[in-house]
């Protein structure tokens, strides 16, 4: 395997166990809220993450197999997050002084999404085949996507979040 491969494969496996991760976070975030919406949108983002693994692990292994990306296999269709209120239903204001675990995995999950795009747009500059660049480009598409509704959805409640918690600097 040449040098660029072996980079390659190695942003691939970064990427596989980064997707991973963020697959068990949405996991545990579905199954940790109480609003219904938010349990939907999560279950989601995971079920994105999984499918962000699947292609990143298949190719890993054209790489490892022939030095190449498979230009077969494709990125499934993403997932809609919109509204004024992306992830959560906008029952949660009424318990927004209770919101402690939905307030937390927003900032998590922001962390996550932003790594990922910046990851991914690294790899992309990075790469020198174009099929390869154009697949990290899409990922950090998709990502961005993830962190703007994740950002979205977090300006939407912090005022009130911190209001009801007496922490208001406004």
């Amino acid at each position: 395997m040449d040098s660029d491969a072996r980079s390659v494969a190695e942003a691939l496996f970064a990427a596989i166990r980064a997707e991973g991760d963020g697959y068990h976070f949405y996991k545990m975030a579905a199954g940790s809220t109480s609003d219904e919406q938010g349990r939907e949108v999560f279950e989601m983002l995971a079920a994105e993450e999984l499918e962000h693994q699947r292609f990143l692990r298949a190719q890993y292994r054209s790489i490892l197999e022939t030095g190449k990306p498979d230009t077969g296999v494709k990125l499934g269709r993403r997932g809609q997050l919109s509204g004024s209120s992306p992830i959560f239903s906008e029952a949660i204001k009424e318990r927004v002084a209770d919101a402690h675990f939905e307030m937390s995995a927003l900032s998590i999950g922001i962390q996550l999404e932003q790594s990922s795009m910046e990851y991914y747009q690294r790899a992309a500059l990075a790469a020198t085949d174009e099929t390869i660049r154009g697949f990290f480009q899409e990922l950090a598409e998709w990502e961005r996507g993830h962190y703007g509704a994740l950002l979205q959805q977090q300006s939407l409640l912090k005022r009130d979040y911190w209001s009801a918690g007496g922490f208001s600097p406004f």
